[in-house]
């Protein structure tokens, strides 16, 4: 009997992977409390410190065995965890711990990590929340050693689905160097490692099936559908054909998208639509080139300030931006400034413990920390703007809420501006400086921002989810979050009808604007430039060169008609499938 089980599914560009299950036995005993004599005391501390440089000698065994060409970040994830091991707040306070109040290895390194886990769980923002996993992984590892383990490769995992409980680091990228098909764990969400490092590695996954290592057994064949986030164990003759047609028509569809990548993005009467890319790393820029992209919709800089313990300087900014601007070649890349809240400017752990907010999502966060923290935004409009010196460069502010926020963040703008002139050095004093409207209020006052800036951008993840009260995140109330909910498709239209007022250019870099289900719709209500991952870039052009645009304004109508009336969309699908 096929036994169906539903998570998360991390969208990667494979959606379907067939094999089977290999579970990772992730045995670490449970620690109890136990104290020692003193007599102990140094033996104890011996242990650790083993512990410690076992750990760490495998870590950096895996880290030398990553290619040399694999995306910076990878490899930043194992240079985190390895710092985490020297780290004074993992190694000296466990050992202080053990000679002050004589408790065992084991038992000081556990308090350790509840100290830890407790100052990672009041944190705003939810990205740094997550990254309580690298504290779990990291005691584990050596918890595991301190048990008697000794970390080792796996045996044969070439074709088969991991399923664990979690995944560390090491652990995901050693497997994908085996040849590991797909991921199932039972823990995790779409910010946590193993989601970020299955989507740079381009490796199907599934996360938080809670139970995953009990529902599957070893040996058992499973699908994995990232796409509707289900894994089928023991499937039939009848579905496991039905997902091998699956993979060979994905296949065979990237081959025919790919036969037509040089041609426009153009509608059946003529009218051009500009597709353009959502990166996050200079090393995505290959395949936004082959994908051919307009150009880049959305430069993610928050990289820049991961997985360390002070802000990048202006010059390892622009370093980066420089990286991507030339490697364009020149076509637009539009870079947002820094979206993060205000713990996760660092990813070091403070002693002191962190600033915590009673609602995260509305508290100290992007242009309003920027604002707060002028020496931590001046260096990125400086980077910024010099970096426009060397190609065409659009500004971009995330989370505007208010004119006289805007009027403020201009201000600085201009005196940067000026203090780079008087210095003599170049950057485009023309560089066009645009909104994202991610914010209820923003979407509402789009007239206003529309007149003080050069263009808007739609930002669907959190307007969705400011808008309906629904962190899609959260697993209790997730199916809430509906794109297609009257009240956002409102302030949609609102905003495009905004910038159409005002003459300037609005597109939307929103996770809505690369899902294909809903393009008809957004060039039906006005749209002309969407930005997306680049891996729908293939897919999106297709359709939008098989659409009519007059067909596609007039369905758009007889929607919004029967939104007004009902309040809901169940035409949706007759009319813009």
């Amino acid at each position: 009997m096929t036994l169906s089980c539903q998570g998360i599914g991390i969208n990667t560009s494979r959606e379907v992977a067939i094999g089977d299950a290999y579970l990772l036995q992730q045995g670490i005993p449970e620690v109890n409390h136990r104290e020692i004599t003193e007599d102990l005391i140094q033996v104890e501390i011996e242990r650790f410190e083993n512990a410690l440089h076992v750990t760490t000698s495998h870590l950096r065994s895996v880290r030398e065995q990553i290619p040399a060409d694999t995306a910076s970040d990878i490899s930043e994830f194992i240079d985190t965890h390895l710092l985490m091991l020297e780290d004074y707040a993992i190694s000296q306070a466990t050992i202080n711990l053990i000679r002050d109040n004589l408790y065992s290895a084991e038992w000081a390194l556990q308090v350790r990590r509840d100290e830890l886990a407790r100052v990672f769980d009041e944190m705003d923002d939810p990205y740094l929340r997550t990254r309580k996993d690298d504290v779990d992984h990291v005691v584990g590892q050596v918890q595991f050693v301190l048990a008697g383990g000794q970390p080792e490769q796996r045996g044969d995992l070439h074709g088969r689905v991991v399923v664990a409980r979690d995944l560390t680091p090491a652990e995901t990228i050693m497997m994908k160097n085996q040849g590991v098909t797909a991921f199932v764990t039972e823990f995790g969400g779409p910010l946590s490692h193993t989601a970020i490092l299955a989507r740079s590695l381009g490796i199907p996954a599934i996360i938080g099936i809670h139970q995953a290592t009990s529902l599957f057994r070893q040996g058992e064949l499973l699908v994995v559908d990232g796409a509707q986030g289900v894994v089928l164990a023991n499937p039939t003759m009848r579905i496991l054909e039905h997902y091998r047609q699956r993979i060979e028509a994905r296949r065979s569809r990237e081959e025919e998208l790919r036969r037509h990548v040089d041609l426009p993005a153009m509608t059946t009467d003529g009218e051009q639509i500009y597709l353009h890319a959502n990166i996050e790393l200079p090393e995505d820029i290959g395949i936004t080139l082959n994908n051919r992209a307009d150009g880049v919709g959305l430069f993610r800089t928050e990289f820049l300030y991961m997985n360390r313990s002070t802000p990048p300087t202006e010059e390892e900014q622009l370093e980066a931006y420089l990286s991507a601007v030339r490697g364009l070649n020149g076509i637009p890349i539009t870079i947002r400034t820094l979206d993060l809240g205000v713990d996760k400017t660092t990813g070091s752990i403070s002693e002191s413990g962190c600033m915590s907010a009673i609602n995260p999502a509305l508290g100290l966060r992007a242009i309003r920390l920027c604002l707060k923290e002028p020496e931590l935004f001046i260096p990125q409009l400086r980077a910024i703007l010099r970096a426009s010196a060397e190609g065409p460069v659009r500004l971009m502010i995330p989370m505007l809420s208010g004119i006289q926020e805007l009027k403020q963040v201009i201000r600085m703008i201009d005196r940067t501006k000026d203090e780079l002139s008087e210095q003599g050095v170049p950057f485009d004093s023309e560089i066009p400086v645009g909104g994202m409207i991610e914010v209820p209020a923003a979407a509402l006052a789009a007239d206003s921002f529309a007149r003080h800036l050069d263009f808007l951008s739609i930002g669907t993840n959190d307007l969705i989810q400011y808008t309906l009260a629904v962190d899609r995140m959260d697993e209790e109330v997730n199916f809430l979050f509906d794109p297609l909910h009257p009240a956002v498709l409102y302030l949609i239209q609102r905003t495009i009808n905004a910038a159409g007022r005002a003459g300037i250019p609005v597109s939307m870099c929103g996770e809505m604007a690369g899902e294909p289900r809903y393009t008809r719709l957004l060039i039906g209500m006005g749209l002309r430039e969407l930005s997306m991952q680049p891996s729908a870039l293939l897919e999106t052009r297709a359709l939008i060169r098989q659409s009519n645009l007059s067909e596609l304004q007039q369905r758009t109508k007889t929607f919004f008609n029967e939104l007004e009336e009902t309040g809901e969309s169940q035409l949706f699908d007759t009319l813009f499938d």
